[in-house]
């Protein structure tokens, strides 16, 4: 991982992002249902395997994000979200963006924009990453408890989640805000 260079990033504002990825796939995740007491509701199944995955970066101090929904998580995928990352830094800041310590985001095939610095979270510590929790609230609000159609079907709903979070940027404060990481 680089480390931030005293001359890339001085005098500019900094930015915290947090970045993850979530596969969505024809075998979801079975949610919590309300149902009446003593009823067992019916929840659907699906057996199939196609799936995207979503690489979404949050800055939660700013209440901004960005993503890309990719057919694989490989290197190539990760260098496509971090361009998409840089395109949505502001004007003159420089982006510290924490992730996992997954093989494609570790390699140094791996090509990273000037205006962004890469920093790992201790392995095996899922909790020290908010994606992970906005990931937890797009499923159980708008992406489990349904078989999808096709592929495209996975493609739009996993699409239409990101922007409905997107457009609620408070939300994503509220969720992904850590005062460990902006409390400085």
């Amino acid at each position: 991982m680089a480390e931030i260079e005293s001359n890339e990033a001085a005098g500019k504002p900094i930015e915290v992002w947090f970045q993850d990825e979530m596969r969505v796939g024809q075998k979801n995740p079975i949610t919590r249902r309300w149902a009446r007491r003593g009823t067992r509701p019916s929840a659907p199944k699906d057996q199939r395997t196609a799936s995207a995955y979503i690489f979404g970066a949050i800055c939660p101090k700013l209440g901004k994000g960005a993503a890309l929904v990719m057919p694989r998580c490989n290197t190539h995928a990760m260098a496509c979200h971090l361009a998409e990352i840089a395109r949505t830094v502001a004007r003159g800041a420089h982006a510290v963006v924490l992730l996992d310590q997954a093989g494609w985001h570790t390699t140094s095939k791996l090509t990273v924009p000037d205006n962004i610095t890469l920093m790992s979270l201790p392995p095996r510590a899922p909790e020290r990453n908010p994606a992970e929790n906005l990931w937890q609230f797009m499923r159980d609000n708008w992406l489990s408890n349904r078989i999808f159609k096709s592929y495209e079907d996975i493609l739009d709903h996993t699409c239409n989640a990101w922007r409905k979070i997107e457009a609620q940027p408070w939300r994503m404060m509220s969720i992904a805000l850590r005062d460990w990481a902006h409390g400085f």
